[in-house]
C-alpha cells in the first residue's frame, strides 16, 4: 500500500461487488439494472455531491427522444436517421440502432417505476418537437421529445434514486474519484477521498462503472453545474487509456445572459422565435425548413454569425453580447404549464417577464460529444480493438458514440437510461464469472496521494480564482464556437503556462477535511488536463464536423471521417489515434440504407 512522503495513505479498504463512480442519470439506471436481475448484488455508488438529487441531470429540462411503436406518423428509423444526420455523420451506427430501437421500452420503464410524465388530454404521454428532429426524413418537424414540464431531469432522478434506496445501494456522499486501481490491465475499483472524514479509502470490486457526467467549467459561459470539473477523464487519461472525440463541445445555442444557466430547446419546441437586434427572425434564413429547431451546432454558429455581424445586443447588466428569444406570443396555458421553470429562470436572473418582455440569450458550453470510448455494450476501450476487464462507463462522460460531433436535444437524457440499463445488463453478465478483485495492489493510490501531497506543499502567490478565470476567458475565445490554427495554437501554449502557474498555489489550510479550497486546486488541475487535450484534438482535426467548427477548414472532410483517441498519462505528453465510425446500418444494404451514406446535412 502507497504512502506518500508527507504521511499521507490509504487509511482503509471496501470491497464491493459493483463501484458505480458518479450517481446521477446514468449510474442509478445502471444500479436499478444490476439490482433488478441480481437482487443480492452489492452496490457502492460514489458521488461529489452532498446527495444523489444533487446530481446534474436533475437540471435537464426539456426531454428525451423516443418513437411510440404505435405512433401513427413516427418511425424509428425516422429517429436514426435524425440522429446520425445530426451527428454530422460521425456517430457510429450499431449504437444508433440500439439506442433508438430501445428507447420506448426505457420510456415505458421509466413510467412503470413512477416518473410523471406530461399527458395528453386523452391520457397519453405528451410529447414535444425539438431541433433537429423530423418526420420522412427530414421533410417536417417531429414530435418525439418525452417530458415532464421542463422538469424532466428531475423527474428522471427522483425515479432511479428511489429505485436504489429500494435496493440498498450504499451512497458514498460528498466523495471524489482520484485513482482507478488496476491489476494485469484489469481494473479492480478506485481510490477514493471522503471529504467530511479527510479519509483515503480503496474500494475493490469486480466491477467498476464510470458516469461522471459532463466536463465543460473550463469555458467562461457554461450551463454545466460547478462539479462538472472533468475529474473522470482526468482518471482515465491518468491511468494510461484514451480519451475520445474530446474536441466536439456543444454550444447550446439558448443559455441565459450571465449565469449561462439553460434556457432549454423546450421553448422553441414550444414556439419560441430568435431574433436579433432588428427584431428579425434570423433563423429561417439560414434554415428554411427547421429554422429555430435545426440542430444545436448550427443554431449557436447562427447566433454568433449574427453578433459578429452587428445584428446582436449587448446586455447592459453583463456586458455580454446576445440575441433574444421571444415567448411573449405563446398562450399563458403553456407559460403556466410546461415552461414555468424556465421562465422563472429568467424572471430571478435577469428581472425579464417572458410573458411581456424579449429573453436574452446566447450560446453557452453545455455538452461533451465525447469522452471515454467504449464498445457497445459500455465496456471501455484501452485501444480500438481491446477493452479494460471489468471497467465500464455509460451517461455523458462515456462515448460510445450516439452522438458523434454534435448531440440532437434530447438524446443525451436518453443515452442516459438505453446506454445504463445496457451496461448494466452486460454487468450483470459479467458477475457470473468475474473473479474477486483481490487484496489492494502494491502501488495503489501512489499517483493520487502523491497528487494531493503536492497540492498541500505547494508555495507561492498563484490564486485559483485568477488561473480558474483565466483559463475559462482562453477557451471560449479560442476553444469555442469558432476556431482555427492560429487560435488554438496560442490556446496549447497559454494553457501550458496555466498548467505551470497552477502548481505555485499555496493553501491556507492544510487539512483533508471538507477543504474545498484543496478540491478546488485539484479540480482546477483536471480542467487543465482535459483542456489541453481538447485544444490539442481541435488543432490535429483540420476540417468542420458537427460542434468542431473552424473557419480556416470550413467544410467536412472525408480525410477525417474518424473518431478521435487521445492518451496524456502526463500533462504535455499526448498521443493521438483513430478509431473508425461504425457504418454498419449502410454496409447492411437493407431498406433506406442509402440514408446512411455521409450525406449533406441541410435543414
Amino acid at each position: 500500500m502507497a504512502t506518500s512522503k508527507n504521511g499521507l495513505k490509504i487509511q482503509s479498504v471496501l470491497k464491493t461487488d459493483v463501484l458505480i463512480i458518479g450517481a446521477g442519470g446514468a449510474g442509478l439506471r445502471c444500479a436499478a439494472a444490476i439490482c433488478e436481475q441480481r437482487p443480492d448484488t452489492r452496490v457502492v455508488a460514489v458521488t461529489k455531491v452532498h446527495s444523489p438529487q444533487k446530481s446534474h441531470t436533475s437540471a435537464a429540462q426539456g426531454g428525451m427522444a423516443a418513437v411510440d411503436p404505435k405512433d401513427p406518423l413516427d418511425k424509428i428509423v425516422y429517429h436514426m436517421f435524425d440522429t446520425w444526420k445530426g451527428s454530422d455523420c460521425s456517430a457510429d451506427q450499431n449504437i444508433i440502432r440500439k439506442v433508438c430501437e430501445s428507447a420506448w421500452d426505457q420510456i415505458v420503464w421509466l413510467e412503470r417505476h413512477g416518473m410523471h410524465f406530461s399527458r395528453t388530454d386523452e391520457g397519453r404521454i405528451a410529447k414535444r418537437p425539438f431541433g433537429g428532429h423530423m418526420l420522412n426524413f427530414g421533410e417536417v418537424k417531429a414530435f418525439r421529445a418525452c417530458y415532464e414540464a421542463d422538469r424532466t431531469g428531475k423527474g428522471i432522478m427522483d425515479t432511479v434514486w428511489a429505485e436504489a434506496l429500494k435496493h440498498e445501494v450504499i451512497f458514498l456522499n460528498q466523495t471524489v474519484a482520484v485513482e482507478l486501481l488496476m491489476r494485469n490491465s484489469r481494473c479492480v475499483g478506485a481510490v477514493v477521498l471522503m471529504e467530511h472524514t479527510g479519509a483515503f479509502v480503496a474500494v475493490l470490486a469486480k466491477a467498476t462503472v464510470m458516469a461522471t457526467g459532463g466536463k465543460t467549467r473550463m469555458y467562461q459561459v457554461s450551463t454545466n453545474c460547478r462539479q462538472n470539473t472533468g475529474d473522470g477523464l482526468a482518471l482515465v487519461l491518468q491511468a494510461g487509456l484514451p480519451v475520445m472525440d474530446v474536441e466536439a463541445v456543444q454550444f447550446h445555442p439558448t443559455g441565459i445572459v450571465g449565469p449561462g444557466i439553460l434556457a432549454s430547446e423546450a421553448l422553441r419546441g414550444e414556439g419560441g422565435i430568435l431574433r436579433n437586434a432588428e427584431g428579425e427572425p434570423f433563423m429561417e434564413r439560414y434554415a428554411p425548413t427547421a429554422k429555430d429547431l435545426a440542430p444545436r451546432d448550427l443554431v449557436s454558429r447562427c447566433i454568433m454569425n449574427e453578433i459578429r455581424e452587428g445584428r446582436g445586443c449587448v446586455h447592459p447588466d453583463h456586458g455580454l453580447p446576445h440575441v433574444w428569444l421571444d415567448l411573449r406570443h405563446l398562450p399563458e396555458h403553456v407559460h403556466k404549464t410546461r415552461i414555468q421553470e424556465v421562465c422563472g429562470f429568467f424572471r430571478k436572473f435577469v428581472g425579464v417577464e417572458p410573458q411581456s418582455e424579449l429573453c436574452p440569450v446566447t450560446p453557452t458550453a453545455h455538452y461533451q460529444m465525447g469522452g471515454a470510448p467504449t464498445n457497445e455494450f459500455g465496456e471501455v476501450q484501452k485501444d480500438p480493438q481491446h477493452v479494460v476487464d471489468g471497467l465500464y462507463a455509460c451517461g455523458e462522460f462515456a462515448a460510445a458514440s450516439l452522438h458523434g460531433h454534435n448531440r440532437l436535444g434530447t438524446n443525451s437524457l436518453l443515452e442516459l437510461i438505453t446506454m445504463g440499463k445496457v451496461v448494466g445488463d452486460r454487468v450483470v453478465e459479467y458477475l457470473r464469472d468475474a473473479p474477486e478483485p483481490g487484496e489492494l495492489p502494491d502501488e495503489a493510490g501512489h499517483r493520487a496521494l502523491e497528487r494531493f501531497s503536492r497540492h498541500l506543499e505547494a508555495r507561492g502567490t498563484e490564486r485559483f480564482a485568477a488561473i480558474r478565470d483565466a483559463l475559462r476567458r482562453l477557451m471560449m475565445d479560442k476553444v469555442g464556437v469558432f476556431r482555427d490554427e492560429k487560435g488554438l495554437s496560442e490556446a496549447i501554449e497559454e494553457i501550458a503556462e496555466l498548467k505551470s502557474r497552477a502548481t505555485q498555489m499555496a493553501l491556507s489550510s492544510k487539512t483533508l477535511v471538507m477543504n474545498q479550497e484543496l478540491i478546488q486546486n485539484w479540480e482546477l488541475n483536471h480542467l487543465l488536463d482535459v483542456s489541453y487535450v481538447i485544444a490539442q484534438c481541435a488543432l490535429a482535426r483540420r476540417e468542420s464536423r458537427g460542434a468542431h467548427y473552424r473557419e480556416d477548414f470550413p467544410d467536412r472532410s472525408p480525410e477525417f471521417h474518424y473518431h478521435t483517441l487521445a492518451y496524456m498519462p502526463e500533462f504535455g505528453k499526448i498521443t493521438l489515434d483513430q478509431r473508425p465510425i461504425d457504418m454498419s446500418i449502410y454496409e447492411a444494404q437493407g431498406e433506406h440504407y442509402e440514408r446512411f451514406a455521409v450525406i449533406e446535412r441541410k435543414y
